[in-house]
């Protein structure tokens, strides 16, 4: 043989050895539970608030045994085991690349069941023991969180274990920093944040529908006019006030306006008036598709389109008001409105005393018991 042809031969085989080296190594997950012979073993990927999706099936033998297999190994996550009804998580992490589970099918979905080959996913099945045993307060939970060593575990613990309790946001903020710290721009990480963030709108909505209620103080709200003109709600103290949200654009709402025009120009001497609250504006996805100029052209577009709507609508009253936002509007949000037209009667001493008035009749029956 040349020297050339041996030098060539010595590069290939030093090639394929570095390939070798390069592959990452399969993930094989092996198990044998009684009382499963001969049914089915699916594997699951977990991504917070998504559905779960099967990754790999197969058949359990006569004694109960399986292996599912991975050629190209498994990439640090959260995974589903699943035998019938039955199922458990696992957490694995890099270097997880055979896991044996042996166990009881009645007792699996208990975590009564030996793990080897992963260590986070071994702790897991104790404290989630600990959890469907209630031997866990949401404090052991967040000691849990702050010290393990793993964010993946962490975060799986409080997704499960506190679910959509806004009152544990803090701990679920604390998992999710410790996740993307980790795992910056993963598909895992990603999805717990949408999902906290949805966790957090929903306690802020209910914390105002708490807020905002028969009996309570009116929250206050601060607003320019389309003159610029700022006007305070709790400013209105001492009268009846109609608190109401419409836009322009809303037909419903410009159907209802007659109405309110029509109690106003009964009671307006009376003590009553009416602050209006325009969701008129830009909402905050359609502004971050346009440029500067785009922007402004569409906000004076609408802008207008509430002025020229309070004229052609004879809205005398001088208490209108717009942070030109649209549905991001703040006050909106602060009253849980979610829907226009939305109205509020306060009484006298900026009490909230009706939540949802609608036509002149109903308007007007309600303002009498506090005019």
């Amino acid at each position: 043989m040349s020297k050339i042809n041996t030098l060539i031969l010595i590069l290939f085989t030093s090639l394929v050895l570095w390939n070798c080296d390069q592959e990452l190594p399969g993930t094989t997950i092996n198990g044998q539970f009684t009382g499963a012979e001969n049914l089915q073993v699916f594997v699951d990927k977990v991504v917070f608030g998504k559905a779960n999706a099967v990754i790999q099936k197969a058949d359990l033998d006569g004694s109960g045994s399986f292996t599912v297999n991975f050629p190209e190994g498994l990439e640090p996550g959260i995974y589903n085991v699943r035998i019938g009804a039955k199922r458990i998580s696992l957490v694995l992490e890099d270097g997880d690349n055979q896991i044996d589970l042996k166990g009881d099918l009645s007792t699996m979905q208990n975590y009564k069941l030996d793990i080897s080959g992963s260590k986070s996913s071994t702790v897991l099945a104790s404290t989630m023991g600990k959890l469907i045993s209630r031997q866990m307060s949401s404090n052991d939970i967040k000691n849990f969180v702050d010290t393990v060593s793993s964010p993946m575990l962490g975060s799986y613990v409080a997704f499960v274990s506190l679910n959509q309790n806004g009152t544990f946001l803090p701990i679920h903020k604390t998992a999710l920093q410790k996740l993307e710290a980790q795992q910056s721009g993963s598909e895992l990480a990603g999805a717990y944040s949408t999902w906290v963030a949805q966790v957090e709108q929903l306690h802020q909505q209910q914390l105002m529908r708490e807020r905002v209620k028969v009996g309570s103080p009116a929250p206050d709200i601060k607003l320019s006019s389309p003159d610029g003109k700022e006007y305070t709600l709790s400013d209105l103290k001492g009268q009846v006030v109609l608190l109401d949200f419409w836009a322009a654009w809303c037909g419903p709402c410009r159907r209802e306006n007659p109405n309110v025009v029509k109690v106003y120009n009964k009671y307006k001497n009376q003590g009553f008036t009416i602050f209006s609250v325009s969701l008129d504006g830009v909402d905050g996805r359609t502004a971050s598709r346009l440029n500067e100029d785009q922007k402004t052209q569409m906000l004076t577009n609408q802008k207008q389109r509430w002025i020229n709507a309070i004229a052609q609508d004879n809205l005398t009253w001088p208490y209108h008001v717009s942070d030109l936002k649209k549905w991001d509007c703040a006050p909106a949000k602060m009253y849980g409105v979610t829907s226009i037209p939305r109205a509020f009667m306060i009484n006298r001493e900026g009490v909230i005393v009706s939540t949802k008035v609608r036509g002149a009749a109903q308007i007007e029956a309600e303002l009498l018991k506090h005019i």
